[in-house]
């Protein structure tokens, strides 16, 4: 099931707004409330002309650790011929509004709203606004995990309406996740899927496990119980969960509750301080 996709516009709240808000940040998890993504916060990058974002998570020892997402907006004619500067990043960006154009390897894709690309390391990709209205994406990014023996995966670019989301067991259907990679698939050492949950649906128990996530509710309301905290949620929030902080949620209504979920997957946990890095044979 597809939905549309809130994205923020940015802005200033007025001088008469109460301060206290739901925005809170604990020792295993945060919580980003829409309304925090203003103006005076955003972020501008190298090689993006045009273009502002929402830093939304950023790799902090202590915290979460693996990964680093984006909330952008690229306005018309904006964009990036070279829009990523690490070459052991792989990426996966998410449209919420309006219309993105990207090259991969020198083939060239619309992605509109609930377009999804996944981009391996390595990869030569641009990204520019040919539309008259911004575009806005979320842009998950992490340092790939190579493993001796296991291939990097090729990159690819679908829409998540193509793709059918895969009922929870014992569920009827009222909580199911749209899969862009199969989890099984050793050369992925990302999961970023579309979780979805009918109204009155949930996650009826603690989940407490080694993976970190980033939750970026695209559409509805919720109330989700992080660590000991239960606190309600809605479209354009975005909660980052450190590894074990247990978590469950209840959907509310009148509409699904649907949100992009990051999650580490399919590697050892890391021993100690990396060694440095050495291309795996074969590579």
């Amino acid at each position: 099931m597809s939905g549309r996709y809130y994205a923020p516009t940015g802005g200033l709240p007025p001088q008469t707004r109460l301060t206290t808000d739901r925005a809170v940040f604990t020792e295993a998890y945060a919580v980003l409330p829409r309304d925090t993504m203003t103006d005076i916060v955003t972020s501008r990058l190298p090689f993006w002309d045009d273009t502002r974002l929402w830093i939304l998570a950023r790799p902090m020892s202590g915290f979460a650790e693996t990964f680093a997402q984006y909330l952008v907006e690229v306005s018309p004619g904006g964009g990036s011929e070279h829009p990523e500067p690490d070459p052991h990043a792989e990426a996966v960006l998410f449209v919420v509004d309006g219309e993105l154009t990207i090259t991969v390897d020198d083939e060239r894709h619309v992605l509109g709203a609930g377009g999804y690309a996944f981009l391996p390391p390595g990869t030569t990709w641009t990204a520019r606004n040919a539309g008259s209205a911004p575009a806005r994406f979320h842009w998950i990014r992490k340092t790939y995990s190579y493993v001796d023996g296991i291939a990097v995966p090729e990159p690819f670019v679908v829409d998540e309406r193509d793709i059918d989301p895969v009922p929870m067991p014992d569920t009827d259907g009222a909580w199911a996740t749209t899969r862009f990679v199969d989890p099984t698939d050793l050369r992925h050492d990302m999961n970023v899927n579309i979780v979805t949950f009918e109204p009155g649906a949930a996650i009826p128990f603690p989940e407490t496990h080694v993976m970190e996530h980033g939750i970026s509710v695209l559409q509805g309301k919720g109330v989700y119980l992080l660590n000991r905290d239960w606190v309600e949620v809605q479209a354009g929030d975005f909660l980052w969960l450190r590894a074990f902080c247990p978590q469950a949620c209840y959907a509310g209504g009148p509409e699904p509750f649907r949100y992009l979920l990051y999650k580490d997957v399919n590697r050892h946990p890391a021993l100690g301080a990396a060694p440095p890095w050495t291309a795996p044979r074969g590579s």
